[in-house]
């Protein structure tokens, strides 16, 4: 087993690029996600939650992605759609995490959305110790306006 230590000294970005089918399977993605959640999340609400695109999935996202860059910059030249479009489709798979901070008298928001982005940092760990690359996360709340997560 790799010492947890060397694991984070080699630690490296892929980019997009170089990223291939296939990607990780059922079973891999599970413990990915399920490593992903062990992260600090004071008072266990779990401010977060990942979403999961494969195949035709990806592609449609993109294009949501690329209507609400073209909203946000509507001045975007046709390369910089065509990127946005494509985003998720340069990978086999791509996971989503979504920050859903809740209202909450001891824990601020500020907390909820740090837990939120080490899931989405912790997500990329297994594939560092199994030497699948991965990208790392992409921190950038412009792209999509979510106005809720909270399920029924």
């Amino acid at each position: 087993m790799t010492d947890a230590r060397e694991l984070l000294k080699t630690r490296r970005t892929v980019t997009a690029q170089f990223l291939a089918e296939p990607g990780p399977d059922d079973q891999q993605l599970a413990e990915i996600l399920t490593i992903a959640a062990r992260v600090p999340d004071h008072g266990k609400l779990t401010p977060w939650r990942f979403v999961v695109f494969r195949g035709d999935a990806r592609q449609q996202a993109g294009e949501a992605l690329a209507a609400r860059y073209r909203e946000l910059h509507p001045d975007a030249d046709d390369k910089q759609m065509a990127d946005e479009g494509n985003r998720l489709a340069k990978a086999p798979l791509a996971v989503a995490v979504v920050s859903c901070p809740a209202p909450h008298v001891k824990i601020p928001e500020f907390e909820q959305l740090l837990s939120a982005g080490a899931a989405a940092t912790m997500a990329v760990m297994p594939h560092t110790a199994t030497r699948m690359p991965a990208t790392p996360p992409a921190m950038d709340s412009t792209r999509l306006s979510i106005r809720s997560c909270r399920t029924s």
